[in-house]
């Protein structure tokens, strides 16, 4: 079953056109990755698929689940004042309509996110004063309470330590194993290839999509390797 489907797409911003020609189907459970240059079109086709900016051409279709999204972060939003179950309930504002107080099922929803992100018993804790590794976990709750089907992650581990790094890429894994569909932008090409089951390579001169495997044998990977072979020298 496709949750996203994106058909003959181009994308731009202030009448300037970044990438044209873009198509590709997610179906439910798949892992894909988004990846390429700066520059080359990736936070513009965030913000299409998002429908924050309209497609200069072609058509993006999102499953009836929606999109929880996970946007990268400001030293602002770091800075939020708010308390850990608020940020989290937060999430279910979008399927409220114009009720002004949340119901007990969207409380149990947030409820069931923070003990599946062990956030739990921070709860009532302020975001700001959490570790930035604990406020990705709090951000990917709030996530689960926008959409069960589909979670949108924009470079979600930059300004993580390693360490942190891996937990929260091993977090992501987990949840996509449950049959969540994860769509991840991210210049860590290693972590792209060991978790993703698709890539999405946005270029310059060219745009892949395919399966990983598919995506090893491209001339986008071939030209990735070539480049970080230089860089080593």
């Amino acid at each position: 079953m496709s949750v996203l489907k994106v058909d003959s797409l181009d994308i731009g911003y202030e009448g300037k056109t970044v990438a044209t020609n873009i198509d590709f189907e997610v179906k439910k459970g798949e892992y894909l990755c988004i990846v390429g240059e700066n520059g080359a079109g990736k936070s513009t086709l965030v913000k299409t698929l998002l429908g924050l900016i309209k497609p200069i051409k072609g058509t993006v279709e999102v499953g009836s689940g929606g999109i929880g999204y996970l946007p990268q972060q400001t030293d602002i939003q770091r800075d939020f004042p708010a308390t850990v179950k608020e940020i989290v309930l937060s999430g279910c504002i979008s399927g409220m309509g114009i009720r002004p107080f949340y119901s007990s099922v969207e409380k149990k929803k947030a409820k069931k996110n923070m003990e599946l992100m062990s956030v739990w018993d921070m709860r009532n804790k302020s975001y700001r004063k959490l570790s930035g590794g604990q406020q990705q976990r709090v951000l990917l709750a709030r996530a689960l309470c926008a959409s069960q089907d589909m979670l949108f992650l924009d470079e979600p581990v930059t300004g993580l330590d390693p360490k942190v790094t891996q937990d929260f890429y091993e977090l992501v894994e987990k949840i996509n194993s449950e049959g969540i569909t994860i769509i991840m932008v991210s210049h860590d090409m290693e972590a792209a290839l060991k978790y993703s089951s698709h890539i999405l390579h946005i270029d310059k001169d060219s745009i892949f999509y395919g399966t990983k495997d598919e995506y090893l044998k491209s001339d986008e990977a071939v030209k990735i390797r070539a480049v970080r072979k230089k860089e080593d020298e």
